[in-house]
């Protein structure tokens, strides 16, 4: 899951061009809530996510499960991969 964790954190902060020194950007701040990801931004997470980790998020899943941090997102996908 480490793995995981660090492929989000590093794709984040490349695709929003998120300062490497940006203290309140961590594993556990809410990405939306902080204004790090916008809705446009969700969507294009949630493609890339999918396309990465060869699984799919459902509407089911965004209503079921908390995906606002870099934690949350890396644990949903870890559980998703093991069926």
């Amino acid at each position: 899951m480490e793995e995981i964790v660090r492929h989000l954190e590093e794709h984040i902060r490349e695709r929003y061009e998120i300062d490497p020194d940006d203290d309140e950007f961590t594993v556990d701040v809410h990405l939306f809530d902080y204004g790090f990801i916008d809705s446009m931004g969700a969507t294009a997470l949630i493609a890339h996510i999918e396309k990465k980790y060869d699984i799919e998020v459902t509407n089911q899943d965004l209503m079921l499960y908390p995906l606002n941090t870099i934690n949350e997102i890396a644990e949903f996908i870890h559980n998703k991969q093991a069926g």
